[in-house]
């Protein structure tokens, strides 16, 4: 049965009606953007970088702080430095036993010789005492040192492990930012073109009504 003009005015009408009312429900409840339902997520982001790299950018500073003074001292002043180190010594517990060891022959070689109790045996057990109380002075600064070294290398990792966080920090932050950015932008174009479309609704809702 073929349709009538009054049939399609109806029709024309309800379609009026019709795309007139989505645009203005589309006005009055708009739903959320992208960026609003992300959001959310995003912001739990920056303080979950920094809960994990600010221990090690602390301390990478407080090593950063240490080294500079250690270097600055070995730069301006090696010796004080070295004297500091030396203060620490203190003899071995086989310095004794090799001393003893060392004035028992020299004794028996003078008593053999018969320069036992001479000058010229009390001037050599002399120097024998100076030259074992030298060797174990400078095997104790020769390990202080490389403890001291070692040191220094471990506060050098630790600074560069710090240095390494806030690189990674602020990458990371970087990054965050810029997609919430990004989404943002893409979020405010989305809802410009449906509000367009809502506003197109509307308008052509109100020109089919005006020619029934």
């Amino acid at each position: 049965m073929p349709l009538s003009g009054q049939d399609f005015r109806a029709f024309g009408k309800a379609a009026g009606v019709g795309g007139l009312g989505a645009g203005v429900m589309g006005l009055m409840f708009p739903g959320d953007s992208p960026y609003d339902q992300a959001k959310p997520y995003y912001d739990k982001i920056p303080g979950m970088l920094q809960n994990t790299y600010n221990p090690y950018i602390q301390s990478g500073m407080g090593s950063m702080g240490q080294l500079q003074g250690q270097y600055g001292s070995l730069i301006n002043n090696p010796g004080s430095k070295l004297n500091e180190i030396g203060q620490g010594y203190q003899q071995s517990p086989g310095y004794q036993w090799q001393l003893g060891q060392a004035l028992q022959a020299g004794n028996n070689a003078a008593a053999a010789g018969g320069m036992a109790g001479t000058p010229m045996h009390q001037q050599q057990q002399m120097a024998t005492a100076q030259g074992l109380a030298n060797q174990d002075y400078y095997n104790y600064l020769g390990n202080a040192l490389g403890l001291y070294g070692t040191g220094l290398s471990g506060q050098q990792g630790m600074m560069n492990q710090g240095f390494n966080a806030s690189n990674e920090l602020a990458s990371g932050l970087g990054s965050t930012w810029m997609n919430q950015g990004n989404l943002a932008m893409s979020g405010q174009a989305a809802e410009n073109q449906a509000q367009s479309q809502m506003w197109g609704n509307i308008f052509g809702g109100l020109g089919a009504l005006a020619f029934l």
